[in-house]
């Protein structure tokens, strides 16, 4: 032991790689200096010691400044052993990568902290990678905690002016603090629970991830900022979250502003009014008002949200329909339209239009983003109601698609004779077709055969004409990015019924997670009325939108083939109320939406319809009732004692098969 202590002074000089010593008084300063540190960056002991200056920190590299003040400042409030990575520049010029473990204690009533250096040139870690680009790229960087409610540890100064932390002055709330308790605080609340997501993502798998991400402004604006998150392990051995990002605000409005523009003129080709609702900020404006001289007046003036919706319902909704209005748009203002597998929310109401005529109108949230969505309404004419209603089914999905993915794409047209005009379309459409944006501007200056305009394409001219003759048609076309071949649906609509030349088409992919539900070929369908009632084609069951369709499809299965008439459905489905021209109408809408849904899945031809009566055709479904009722034995055990339980009208059966049973 004693050879070990009388070795002391020569282990401390050439045996501890870069040993040096800190005093920490206010005016840090090195008090020690060793030969191994001399060594390593080529300065003498003389200019290191040199109590005029502190000049340790002058040969540390420029980038990694930041860095190596908050390394000092750290060990000097926690008066523990710490360490961090930064880059020295040489007497000579050259650059090392050194990492710095100190550890701080006591010497003769002063705070002291005595340094060995590693030379990590060599080495890449991501950490050091992260922090190099923190400072040489201007990046935002943040390091925090994985706890439930993240703190943050340390922030650099370009991510305190994306975030415009004023300076903290004396009896003024220090901003830089604030945020430091808590990280969601600078993330607005629509957006929370989708960062919390992220966090848990990269904790539980440990792979980092990338993406936008909104955040609040000290000043009360917003940002956008796109950047990755890594989970790493600090120098103290405990996890932490470290983040990269970049200011995208000005990219991303322009963004959104441009497709905004674009899709606000698709959407007015489709509706007679668009109002966007903006739960961040609690207001609602009018982008578009069609023919309506009040909204005119209000195009793009942001008002309270709720109080002008709870007005509108009270000045123009009928009194009937009020309640049902009032809890649709409740549920938008709750997020209870939240479900990313379902389908835009709809409603149908009726009210008075600006010139003081009762009308019906159906209405539509598309999102936008986060916070932002679109209401889209228009009338539907007492004349035109069940023709509009199956163009209104298909043009809401195709622009829910749109709008919310924008993925596929948007054109008109106008047709006339064997001509066309091409108006406006989205960029991805242009290539569609064959052409560049800049063509596709030079050719809206005129009339085209549809044979010329289709020339650059692979699309078939008999294809294009079905298209515009019936309203919809399916194109085949090789996907470049993907190597392989896929099927494309188009979705035709007018304006107004009475104009023949002026079409919208909306595209999308019949290929994707949407196409599933449309099964070609010869489909299985399986119909169970044994307990809960569904329908299953190919293995998997309907969704139907309109619980009363599904009904309607349930009382046509328990007729077995039989033809049942309008009067006859209405006095089962609604069951207190009487035959009218009301509930007459209504069950043609129930009765479209079916045909509609049956068309989805390619299956309509199981349902026939002659002079308003309509059956099952039997022979096309595969049925549990029906096999049950053949008296094969191997169908004998089908049914248990419950019968199509979601529906009251279904006892009658019941007792008779119960009967059955028991004979």
């Amino acid at each position: 032991m004693k050879n070990i202590l009388g070795n002391a002074g020569e282990i401390l000089e050439n045996g501890l790689s870069g040993f040096h010593q800190y005093i920490f008084d206010g005016r840090e300063r090195l008090c020690y200096v060793s030969n191994s540190l001399c060594k390593m960056t080529g300065y003498t002991k003389e200019e290191f010691l040199n109590e005029d200056v502190d000049f340790y920190a002058s040969v540390i590299h420029k980038d990694d400044a930041e860095i190596y003040a908050d390394f000092i400042s750290r060990l000097k409030s926690s008066g523990k052993t710490l360490s961090a990575d930064y880059r020295i520049v040489k007497k000579d010029g050259g650059i090392i990568r050194v990492r710095d473990t100190v550890s701080v204690g006591s010497c003769g009533g002063r705070l002291t902290g005595n340094s060995v250096l590693a030379d990590i040139t060599g080495e890449r870690t991501d950490t050091a990678e992260i922090q190099r680009l923190s400072g040489a790229l201007h990046f935002g960087y943040i390091k925090y905690t994985c706890e439930k409610q993240p703190a943050i540890t340390y922030m650099n100064k370009r991510m305190e002016e994306f975030l415009r932390i004023p300076k903290a002055r004396e009896g003024e709330l220090d901003y830089l603090d604030m945020y430091k308790g808590n990280i969601f605080l600078m993330i607005p609340m629509e957006e929370r629970r989708r960062f919390a997501l992220y966090l848990n993502r990269v904790y539980t798998s440990g792979e980092p991830i990338a993406g936008e991400v909104t955040v609040m402004r000290c000043d009360g604006t917003k940002a956008r900022i796109f950047g990755w998150i890594m989970k790493c392990v600090n120098d103290e051995g405990n996890d932490e979250f470290q983040t990269v990002c970049m200011d995208i605000t000005e990219h991303h409005n322009m963004k959104k502003e441009k497709e905004t523009k674009r899709y606000m003129k698709a959407l007015s080709e489709v509706y007679d009014k668009i109002f966007e609702y903006d739960r961040s900020d609690g207001t609602v404006k009018c982008l578009y008002g069609q023919n309506s001289d009040f909204f005119k007046w209000v195009v793009n003036i942001p008002m309270r949200m709720r109080e002008a919706t709870e007005k509108w319902i009270v000045d123009t909704v009928c009194d009937e329909d009020r309640l049902p209005v009032r809890e649709f748009f409740e549920r938008f203002y709750t997020q209870q339209f939240e479900d990313p597998d379902s389908k835009p929310p709809v409603i149908t109401y009726r009210a008075m239009s600006s010139k003081g005529r009762i009308k019906t109108y159906t209405g539509i949230f598309l999102k936008v983003d986060a916070s932002v969505s679109l209401f889209c309404c228009r009338s539907i004419t007492d004349e035109n109601e069940n023709r509009e209603l199956k163009s209104e089914n298909r043009t809401l999905k195709n622009v829910n698609d749109l709008v919310m993915q924008f993925t596929e794409g948007v054109v008109a047209f106008e047709v006339e004779n064997d001509c066309v005009k091409p108006l406006y379309t989205s960029e991805n459409v242009c290539k569609f077709f064959g052409y560049t944006k800049e063509q596709w501007e030079q050719l809206s200056s005129g009339s085209h055969s549809i044979k010329d305009f289709i020339s650059q394409s692979r699309l078939d001219y008999d294809d294009v004409r079905r298209l515009f003759a019936t309203g919809e048609a399916e194109f085949s076309y090789f996907d470049i990015n993907r190597n392989m071949y896929r099927r494309i649906k188009a979705i035709c609509s007018r304006k107004n019924t009475d104009d023949a030349s002026r079409l919208y088409i909306m595209l999308y992919n019949v290929d994707s997670k949407e196409a599933e539900g449309r099964p070609s070929g010869n489909n299985e369908i399986r119909i169970r009325t044994f307990g809960y009632f569904d329908i299953f084609v190919n293995g998997k069951p309907i969704a139907f939108r309109s619980q009363k369709s599904k009904e309607l499809f349930a009382l046509l299965i328990d007729r077995r083939g039989g033809f049942v008439s309008s009067e006859e459905a209405i006095s089962f489905l609604w069951e207190e109320e009487p035959v009218n021209s009301v509930t007459l109408a209504r069950y043609r809408k129930v009765a479209l939406r079916l045909k509609n849904i049956l068309e989805e899945y390619g299956i309509s031809d199981i349902v026939e319809a002659v002079d308003g009566k309509r059956r099952i055709v039997t022979e096309k479904v595969d049925c549990d009732l029906y096999d049950y009722l053949s008296g094969r034995k191997e169908f004998a055990g089908l049914f248990k004692g419950s019968y199509l339980t979601n529906y009251s009208w279904g006892e009658t059966t019941l007792a008779e098969l119960t009967g059955k049973m028991l004979y």
